[in-house]
């Protein structure tokens, strides 16, 4: 329907976005016509005068919200053209429609371009909307002219524009919330492919096409959910636009996994094609040979049947894929070894010819396998690569479920398989540690393969693991060393940071999980730490590497013959302060030592005055000599400075003396520290532990992270009559998992009948 003149361009738009069953591609074409309909009616029919459309609305590709990019072009002879150039602009401000515009003669049309590249690429995709087509026709030939002359010099500066955007917004194809226009591998960095195609620097494939397309449709539906220009993809978009796209689970549910499986997998397919791009503008290396300078051997091989060439890795001409299983391997670790990507049109020959590997492997492939994983950070681009041409899932069709799989926790940089890939590369790093690294590789490319199919992924992934090694060809011995590392790859952090060292139950957690074997202790050692630094920041401290260090040293120890340790005694300075009977604080680093006379509420209110002075508490040891409780928290400034012991004090005199505002101080704290949530964070749980401890019960409550947490979990145990031995607090992304040693009034284990009474008072907290 042609719009009529007293409808305003925003009721034109909102009439587009109103029609059942319109979206997509069929959304954008029909706004285009909308707004082309809208804007011809408004333009006075005078030689010389042109209206055009520039950016989205050039491109016939305008999101629900997209700001209007129209440039006003003339001759230099028309009269009144300030009068007529408001006629247009006015209307569409009145709409309240976002306009960038300008009004220009061809001759400064070229002049700005020369001038700016940005502007430069808006003109590349200018759309003659009405007017004088002659004049339209001109500036469009003459843009395209200019760019292709100047294109490969311009090049470097239309890489660095790529860089600086992917430095504010990240790389889409790992984030959680991706920003769809300026984040790596986004749409921004797809239009700049397409201006090296209009410059014939290189042709886009379908691929890169059909991702550019799924962008926009995900940014089409984000701006229709949220009425506005909205190129971030958050969290509580991500529901509303999976619905819209028809993205649905098992259960009818909208499918927010498959959303952002969607956009991390278009955004790394134009993240590795502009790669290419870049790769192949950069100038030839030159080195110096017989005194003169010369281009590098057009061809040096790398391994049978495989070749460098123009800085690539493409095959030898007597290659012969469909007879040589292990091509795609040996071309892959060459790759990787020498520094070069995979050509992509070696990919493709390789996707469309190469036999299928034996099962199981070959010695020959698996060596070239383990050799590929070896690479280190070299090996994940060409991962990638392969992934991208479907090779890999050739390789291990498990890859499939962990494919560009969201991992909705902040702690993760990466998805799901981009994780499993800078673990390899990690654990590449200490290879020269292990009298057998090729499992310690295999261990930390497959740890988290569970995470693709439903259930506990330690637990999942363990025979998932198993079936992989044996199709690549491991002893029976390897493969079970493999799957023990995916099934206990996370027992050495948890049971560090959630378990009591000096416990003499907590050495025999680990000996029996690795059933006395000392390599492969070492291996999930080693394993930890890559995974960690593969992780994030986040994922790693001094005091959790401190803990896990201790654990391991103790358990090897056990291992290798020594005695397993018994309960240390009180220290001397903590007997010497509960001996003098009074209440007592004492500061050494990052250790607050409390002493106070034994009373119900005393550790509650302990742990509410150190959250008072912003301390987070990272373990506790509570231990009660002569009547005083003698408790060593060891703790963490929330904002880096230990606070004054004479004032901690003071604060806990005034709460043990009945001070009743304490609940109120700490919400008032909450409301002003409190960290913003990235996820949406699961309810409180609470988990049960027999066998764990020596004459206690062990209990993890799991919740969300706040400064007051601690004070509310331990009065409600006190509630529940029950005496705290110990704790430890682990603290990430926002998550705690608080483990308490506990047991009754009498000293006995917690019995089975009170639990679900005490999980009640707790899920209170």
């Amino acid at each position: 329907m042609t719009p009529t003149r007293s409808e305003s361009l925003s009721a034109v738009r909102d009439g587009v976005l109103t029609r059942p069953g319109l979206r997509c591609s069929g959304l954008r074409r029909e706004l285009t016509a909308a707004y082309d309909q809208w804007l011809q009616a408004l333009l006075p029919s005078v030689d010389g005068l042109a209206l055009v459309a520039v950016g989205s609305l050039g491109r016939g590709e305008p999101a629900p919200y997209s700001d209007l990019d129209l440039v006003l072009l003339h001759d230099g002879t028309i009269d009144g053209l300030a009068e007529t150039a408001d006629s247009l602009w006015y209307p569409i401000w009145d709409s309240g429609v976002a306009l960038d515009h300008s009004v220009r003669t061809p001759e400064q049309v070229v002049a700005v371009a020369k001038d700016d590249l940005r502007a430069m690429l808006g003109m590349l995709d200018v759309r003659h909307i009405g007017g004088d087509l002659d004049l339209s026709t001109q500036v469009r030939e003459r843009m395209r002219q200019l760019w292709r002359a100047s294109a490969t010099a311009r090049s470097s500066q239309l890489r660095e524009l790529s860089t600086e955007r992917a430095a504010l917004a990240g790389e889409a194809a790992f984030l959680l919330e991706p920003n769809l226009k300026d984040s790596r591998g986004g749409l921004r960095d797809a239009q700049a492919l397409q201006a090296l195609a209009i410059a014939q620097l290189l042709d886009v494939p379908a691929t890169v096409r059909q991702a550019y397309e799924e962008l926009l449709d995900v940014r089409g539906e984000l701006h229709r959910r949220t009425g506005r220009a909205e190129d971030v993809l958050r969290l509580q978009e991500q529901d509303g636009v999976a619905q819209a796209l028809e993205l649905h689970d098992g259960t009818g549910q909208p499918d927010r996994d498959a959303l952002l499986r969607k956009v991390n997998l278009a955004s790394r397919t134009i993240a590795h094609c502009l790669d290419g791009a870049w790769r192949r503008a950069d100038p030839p290396v030159k080195r110096r040979r017989f005194g003169r300078a010369s281009v590098e051997p057009e061809r040096v091989g790398l391994a049978r049947d495989v070749v460098a060439h123009d800085r690539e890795v493409v095959l030898a001409r007597d290659a012969d894929p469909p007879r040589d299983p292990g091509l795609v391997v040996r071309a892959a670790r060459a790759a990787a070894e020498n520094g070069l990507p995979l050509a992509d049109f070696t990919l493709a020959r390789l996707a469309a010819e190469a036999a299928p590997l034996p099962v199981p492997w070959p010695d020959a492939v698996r060596e070239d396998f383990l050799g590929l994983l070896g690479s280190g950070v070299a090996a994940v681009p060409v991962f990638e690569a392969l992934d991208l041409a479907g090779l890999l899932e050739r390789l291990i069709p498990e890859w499939v479920a962990v494919r560009c799989r969201a991992q909705r926790n902040p702690v993760h940089r990466f998805t799901v398989d981009r994780h499993l890939l800078e673990t390899a590369a990690e654990a590449a790093r200490h290879t020269r540690e292990l009298d057998r690294p090729d499992l310690l590789l295999v261990g930390a490319l497959l740890h988290d393969i569970g995470k693709g199919t439903p259930g506990d992924h330690s637990v999942v992934g363990t025979s998932i693991a198993a079936v992989i090694a044996e199709r690549m060809g491991f002893s029976a011995g390897d493969v079970a060393v493999i799957a023990a590392l995916t099934r206990h790859h996370l027992l050495l952090p948890d049971t560090a940071t959630r378990r009591d060292l000096d416990d003499p139950a907590t050495i025999r957690i680990v000996t029996d999980a690795v059933g006395q074997d000392v390599d492969l202790l070492e291996l999930l050692y080693l394993l930890t730490i890559a995974d960690a630094a593969a992780t994030g920041p986040g994922a790693w401290s001094d005091w959790k590497g401190s803990l896990i260090v201790e654990l391991v040293r103790r358990v090897r120890s056990v291992l290798h013959g020594a005695a397993p340790p018994s309960v240390p005694p009180l220290d001397e300075q903590r007997r010497a302060l509960a001996e003098t009977g009074e209440l007592a604080v004492v500061i050494c680093e990052d250790k607050v030592t409390v002493a106070v006379p034994d009373r119900v509420g005393a550790l509650y209110r302990t742990a509410g005055v150190l959250a008072l002075n912003l301390l987070d508490i990272r373990s506790a040891s509570i231990r009660t000599y002569a009547g005083v409780a003698v408790n060593l928290f060891t703790v963490e400034p929330r904002f880096g400075r230990m606070p004054d012991p004479v004032r901690l004090r003071a604060d806990l005199v005034r709460v043990l003396d009945g001070d009743t505002g304490l609940a109120g101080q700490l919400r008032e704290k909450e409301r002003t520290y409190a960290r913003a949530a990235v996820v949406e964070l699961q309810p409180p749980t609470v988990h049960w532990f027999d066998d764990e401890a020596t004459d206690a019960t062990v209990l993890e409550y799991r919740a969300a992270d706040a400064i007051g947490l601690l004070c509310r979990v331990t009065a409600a145990l006190e509630r529940c009559q029950l005496d705290v031995r110990s704790a430890r607090v682990s603290s990430v992304a926002g998550s705690v998992v608080d483990a308490f040693y506990v047991t009754s009034r009498d000293g006995s284990l917690v019995p089975v009948d009170r639990r679900a009474d005490i999980e009640a008072e707790l899920l209170k907290a």
